[in-house]
């Protein structure tokens, strides 16, 4: 079949999270062309195999998938709309199942809610928010607080709230469709990371690129 004048869009994704050993080039990248039986012989191209005890996260040039799609389909154009490089991650997903996922994310639960609780607790005691709502309570009522008011619990609901308001979360429901700052900055840490990770294997010609 002659693959003749006919082009191939394909834009690669900058991560990619693998749950097999071997890559193809649908894997890493959406691809469309009005041919549908060039279309589906380029998805199908393998990139790459993981082996047991290598590296788990690998680095893929696009000119290297460029060239696999161009030598299996003779006559055919590519035009890259997508990233230059994609990291390329293997996940074991059967080692993270079972008692130990389990003993994870009840570690990582306490540590959240006592790492905070302990946060919170420094800062009210750093500037002194016992004071604080002492003074506000002698300038408003005249006498200080015998002990904790309505200025307190409010202050407690208020900041109840701010926190539900600033994760964008009730339980397991999101509150509006926008990204929390923590989820932006999470995106941003990603892209960091992954920059860096390209950067790093270019440096030390761990690339998967073309020969």
């Amino acid at each position: 079949m002659s693959t003749k004048s006919t082009t191939i869009y394909l834009k690669a994704e900058q991560n990619v999270e693998m749950q097999t050993e071997e890559v193809c080039v649908k894997d890493i990248a959406s691809l469309t062309c009005a041919d549908p039986h060039v279309l589906a012989k380029a998805k199908a191209l393998r990139l790459w195999k993981f082996q047991k005890g290598e590296s788990r996260r690998q680095v893929i040039s696009v000119l290297k998938v460029i060239a696999e799609i161009e030598k299996a389909c003779p006559g055919a154009s590519v035009e890259s709309l997508g990233e230059t490089d994609v990291v390329v991650e293997w996940i074991d997903v059967d080692r993270h199942k079972g008692f130990v996922q389990w003993c994870k994310l009840a570690f990582v639960a306490l540590i959240s809610f006592f790492g905070t609780g302990f946060t919170i607790m420094a800062f009210h005691n750093d500037i002194g928010i016992s004071s604080v709502f002492s003074k506000i309570n002698e300038m408003v009522m005249g006498a200080p607080s015998d002990g904790y008011g309505i200025l307190e619990l409010a202050y407690s609901a208020g900041l109840a709230v701010g926190i539900i308001v600033f994760f964008n979360h009730i339980g397991g429901r999101r509150i509006t469709k926008d990204p929390t700052p923590i989820e932006v900055e999470m995106r941003i840490y990603e892209k960091d990371v992954n920059q860096s990770l390209i950067a790093t294997a270019d440096r030390e010609g761990k690339t998967i690129d073309v020969s």
